[in-house]
Parts: structure tokens; sequence; C-alpha cells
């Protein structure tokens, strides 16, 4: 897979605006970092009163995780979770357009030993994440001292997908966003002994998925995992980051390559997965990604809790 250039067809007006938005917020993270977390967390706070709907999946989904908790801590971690997502805006322009050195700055980073024996060993590597708020910014932190390319999933916005994969891609000279349905580009990576940044804790539907516990909720698994570090021969080592209070910055942990993984059982690795998952995750509440409709596919014969979608309709032109 080669790197995208720059088309002139993305100078067609159809993409000023987004340009315009771009331009703005190359302009806006200049700003001093902490300045900046003031700003996202402002952010936040709009979003919370706005996007209903993303409030109402978090909400439901902090429900059916944590049923332990009073309503009261559900929804401090859910305005909190919100500012998370207002701040992780910079973050992301940030680690798309920030000076390598000030970048750098930023990182706290533990168990980099981890990578750099896999590295010496030709074996390629499953960075095993979560789709934490900071992922955009962790996956560029780490990207500065190790090759790791990242699953990568197109944009319509054909402006937006350029300039994404461009931020990604720019801290290591050869790594390279794979295409999340290229498989074969993805083993073949892993096979010459490269990384991939891979989360497996969203739904993704029943293909390719079995039906394991997620804090004691049957949640469709991917059992992808599994499948590409057999086939591509490959550690598994999981990986997570944490934004740290103030303007501290964030750390980033690189933990041991999970042992005798896979086992061979798709529910048992599945499980497994997910028990790592629920740890992390109640480690920082707040900096997860609860927006996403985790638990969308159910079990034959189950309903799904969350509400229908709100589709706009296009209001038809009268004739004269």
């Amino acid at each position: 897979m080669t790197r995208p250039g720059f088309k002139a067809a993305l100078l067609h007006p159809r993409y000023w605006p987004m340009w315009l938005g771009l331009g703005l917020l190359w302009l806006v993270i200049h700003l001093p970092f902490a300045v900046l977390l003031k700003l996202g967390r402002m952010l936040g706070w709009g979003m919370y009163h706005l996007m209903r709907e993303r409030r109402e999946i978090a909400r439901i989904n902090l429900e059916l995780c944590f049923p332990q908790w009073s309503a009261e801590q559900r929804n401090r971690v859910l305005r909190e979770n919100f500012a998370s997502n207002g701040i992780a805006l910079f973050e992301m322009a940030i680690a798309w357009w920030w000076p390598p050195r000030r970048l750098a700055k930023l990182a706290q980073i533990e168990g980099l030993e981890h990578l750099q024996q896999a590295a010496a060993a030709g074996q390629g590597v499953v960075l095993m994440s979560l789709h934490f708020t900071t992922l955009e910014i962790g996956a560029a932190l780490l990207g500065q001292r190790a090759t790791i390319d990242g699953m990568y999933r197109e944009h319509r916005n054909a402006a937006f997908d350029y300039v994404q994969r461009r931020g990604r891609e720019r801290h290591n000279a050869d790594a390279i966003a794979v295409e999340r349905e290229d498989v074969r580009s993805m083993l073949k990576s892993l096979r010459k002994g490269r990384g991939i940044w891979y989360a497996p804790d969203q739904d993704y539907g029943r293909k390719a998925s079995v039906f394991v516990p997620l804090f004691g909720i049957p949640a469709a698994t991917v059992t992808a995992t599994a499948t590409f570090a057999r086939l591509g021969k490959a550690r598994v080592v999981p990986f997570t980051q944490t934004r740290l209070p103030g303007a501290q910055g964030y750390r980033l942990t690189v933990h041991p390559p999970l042992a005798n993984f896979p086992q061979g059982d798709e529910e048992a690795d599945a499980l497994r997965i997910n028990q790592w998952v629920e740890r992390e995750i109640l480690r920082q509440p707040e900096q997860y990604m609860w927006v996403h409709r985790r638990f969308k596919t159910r079990p034959e014969g189950e309903a799904r809790p969350y509400p229908k979608r709100q589709r706009r309709r296009r209001k038809r032109k009268s004739r004269n």
C-alpha cells in the first residue's frame, strides 16, 4: 500500500468547507497545551448538551456496564467523558500537526522493550489497543519511538481522508495506514516482523464474532485478534495510554505480550481479551469511548438496548 499524494481534485469547491475547518483547527492548535485542554473541555460541554443521541448511547452503556454505581457516579463519568471527547479533537490535531520535538515532550513511555524484543527476534506484533478518546495522540506518540502501522478506515470526505492519512503516517518514514478490510496486507506486514495497531473492543456485527461476556453482558466480540496472531505468526502486545492530570501529558504503557495466546478456542481467546478490556477501562472510565453502540448486536431474540437512529429526511422540492 502506497502513501496518498495530493490530487488537484481535492481543490474542488465541495471540499472548501472542510479545508476551511481544518485550517482554523490548524491555527488553534498552536496555542499552549494547557489552553487547548480548557478549550477541549468547553467543546465537550457543548457536545454533551447538543449531541443528545450520542449522550443517550453513552448513558445506556454506563448503566449496562456499571449497574452497581449510583446514578450520580454514572452522571459524573458521563459528563467527564464528553469533556474527554472534546479534548480529543485537539489531540487529533496536535498529533497531526505539532512539530515532532514539541509533541515528544508530552510522552512518558513505559515498556518499550517489549516492542524492541519482538523486533530483534524478527517477529510481528499485534499492538492490541482500545478505543480510548486519546487513541489518536497515543498512537502518534508511540509512533515517534517505534514503527507501527495503523488500522485505517477511509473517510467519506476525500480532503479529510488525505489529511488524516498524512497525519497518521508522518511519524515514521516507512509507517503506513492499512485499510481495515485489507487483511492480506495486514498479515503480510506481520510476517515481515512489523507491528500493526489494532483495537478489538468495538461491535463489528455477527460476522467473525462470538458472544462472550463484557462487564457481564453478552457482547459480539471479534475473533480477528487471535486469527492475526496465528496466521501472522505474531505476538499480541497490549498497549494503553492515559491523559494525565493538568497539562502533564500522557503516560503510554506497552504491556508484556500475552502468554499462550491464542489457545485455539475462539470463545476462550475472545473472553480473555474482554477481561483485559474490562480491567483497562476500569482504570480510566472517563477516557473510554462510550458513545459507540457496543452492544448493538444481540443474541437471537434479544432486543437492542439503544433507541432507533434518527435519520434526517430530505424535503422534496415541490414541482410547479
